[in-house]
């Protein structure tokens, strides 16, 4: 059985990067509320509009008349983020990519994008989190690789104490390395070409900028 993929445009920062417009390529796209501004930029037309629409200014509404627009109330339980990537499972998706989802003026939404990236992660989906210039993975047990331009930078940010958590092809490399919640020790690694992450146990977020080539 074949699983679309979804991309669900939020309302966070954005810039509409080559390597962005590639990770969208083939995927359906839900908006989120205001986070429809971002489908011009990107040249896509999203299937689907959800939110309570309390950040969309008439304009925007006046820009995609045509595009179906599923109206929630204000008082609500869920972010508008989360009603749409709700959405996109209901229609079978394994992938997501959250556009928008980092940065922003709301760091409360931003934060709770990257844990709700954690918990989807932990039910078998694969999550990718961007503004364009920054990429957020979730890292649970096991082994992933992440394509990153040789040297970019990238971060671990454990969410709880990391056991047996391996690096390589980075800079600074680490081996059944033991990293305590709350430490810096993962912060500003440098990308070798793509890099391979492996864990025990924990659970993390893979932050990277590969535009940033500051630290090569």
């Amino acid at each position: 059985m074949t699983h679309p993929d979804f991309a669900i445009l939020m309302g966070g920062a954005l810039r509409a990067t080559d390597r962005l417009r590639r990770h969208l390529h083939g995927m359906r796209i839900i908006a989120a509320d205001g986070g429809m501004r971002h489908a011009k930029s990107l040249g896509v037309i999203p299937e689907r509009w959800m939110g309570d629409f309390d950040s969309t200014p008439p304009e925007l509404i006046a820009q995609w008349p045509d595009i179906l627009r599923e109206p929630y109330p204000p008082a609500k339980n869920e972010t508008d983020g989360e009603i749409a990537v709700s959405a996109a499972l209901e229609q079978g998706a394994k992938k997501l990519l959250l556009a928008g989802a980092l940065g922003g003026e709301r760091s409360d939404h931003a934060f709770m994008h990257l844990l709700h990236a954690a918990r989807l992660a932990e039910d078998g989906i694969d999550v990718l989190l961007t503004s364009g210039d920054e990429e957020a993975y979730p890292l649970l047990p096991g082994s992933r690789d992440i394509d990153l331009p040789q040297g970019s930078l990238f971060s671990i940010l454990g969410l709880d104490t990391l056991t047996g958590l391996t690096i390589t092809n980075a800079r600074y490399p680490l081996s059944d390395f033991h990293l305590p919640f709350g430490s810096s020790r993962t912060i500003s690694n440098v990308a070798e070409g793509p890099v391979r992450f492996s864990l025990s146990s924990g659970r993390a977020i893979i932050l990277a900028r590969p535009y940033d080539l500051s630290g090569a």
